[in-house]
Parts: C-alpha cells; sequence; structure tokens
C-alpha cells in the first residue's frame, strides 16, 4: 500500500502525518480517511480548487492530469508545476509526499473558526 507523507501545516495537521492508501484512491479521500481535514467545497468532483496540493515528492507516479483539471488548477492559489488537486489524483503503488498550502480559494472554510 503507498504511504502518503504529508508536511506540517498550521491547522490541518500541525505534525505532519505518514498515512496508508489503497492504490486507486484519491490523496483527497485518502486525507478525509484519516481525519486530516482538507477542504474539498465541490465534494471531489473537480469543480473547485480548495483541495489543492503541491507533491513535493512521486509527482510523476500519479495519473495524468486532465484537461477539466488542468484548467481548473489556473484558479489555484499558490499554483507549482508539482500543483494537483488531491481530489484527482490518485494514488499508484508509489509512496508521495505533499504539502497542503496555506491558503486556499475558500476564504470562508464551514467547520473552521
Amino acid at each position: 500500500m503507498p504511504k502518503i507523507t504529508v508536511l506540517p501545516h498550521t491547522e490541518l495537521c500541525p505534525q505532519g502525518a505518514v498515512i496508508e492508501a489503497e492504490a486507486g484512491t484519491s490523496i483527497c479521500d485518502a486525507l478525509l480517511k484519516h481525519d486530516i481535514d482538507i477542504d474539498n467545497a465541490c465534494g471531489g468532483v473537480c469543480a473547485c480548487t480548495t483541495c489543492h496540493v503541491v507533491v513535493r515528492e512521486g509527482f510523476k507516479s500519479l495519473n495524468e492530469i486532465d484537461e477539466d483539471e488542468d484548467d481548473m488548477l489556473d484558479r489555484a492559489w499558490g499554483l507549482t508545476p508539482q500543483s494537483r488537486l488531491s481530489c484527482q489524483a490518485i494514488l499508484q503503488a508509489t509512496d508521495v509526499t505533499v504539502e497542503i498550502p496555506k491558503y486556499s480559494i475558500n476564504l470562508a472554510k464551514e467547520g473552521h473558526h
């Protein structure tokens, strides 16, 4: 099972984390399943950028970025060449390291103070 190393994020994962997920799982679903409450305002249908992550290691092991995701990523805060929408980034057999950006375009976070 591939591992996802989540770099520390002040609100969502202050200590960072290493979690396991089955190949074929989206990064977003894996994070949510392990109580890392990444924003996903559209429910994982590639209609927003709130689940944007930067894949620091293992980027090329993920599925290809399709045109819809590529178009949506153009709107993400802090876009990098290693950016993915975590709802669209599907794990394969390789471990990945992700960074959840400090900000997203979802300025009003539900469930957060």
